[in-house]
């Protein structure tokens, strides 16, 4: 009589393998659902940037905040879209309201606030409020 040589993997061995890759993907999973929401929120912010350097420059010439996108030299707050920015809208004193969709969370914002320095005449830029989870803002921004 001659024994047979094992060959393959047992079941065990396999259940402990699948068990193994359903608790990687597990933790895994949620991590990159996180990196992908702030990478939309980084969207956000660059297009805002645009809008910032419109404003700072209205400022320039006019020594004092547009209230509009139009003021501003900007095409309307519709226009101004993204894969995942609903619109960057300019306001009254210069404020720059950055509105996602759902890829981050519908009609969530980000708000960046214009602070005048009369004495040097330069604008300072302030990532304040609005209502993207802190989890998913730029550092500067929570």
């Amino acid at each position: 009589m001659t024994q047979q040589k094992q060959q393959g993997f047992t079941l065990i061995e396999l259940m402990i393998v699948v068990a193994i890759i359903g608790i990687l993907a597990a933790v895994a999973l949620p991590a990159y659902q996180d990196y992908t929401k702030r990478a939309h929120v980084s969207e956000g912010i660059t297009l805002g940037a645009s809008a910032k350097a419109a404003v700072t420059e209205y400022y320039v010439s006019q020594a004092a905040l547009p209230t509009t996108n139009t003021a501003a030299g900007l095409p309307a707050a519709s226009n101004i879209t993204g894969n995942a920015v609903n619109s960057v809208a300019v306001g009254a004193s210069g404020i720059i309201t950055i509105t996602y969709n759902d890829k981050v969370a519908s009609g969530t914002t980000i708000i960046l606030t214009p602070t005048v320095d009369n004495t040097k005449g330069s604008i300072t830029w302030t990532c304040t409020a609005g209502t993207v989870d802190d989890k998913y803002k730029p550092a500067n921004c929570r």
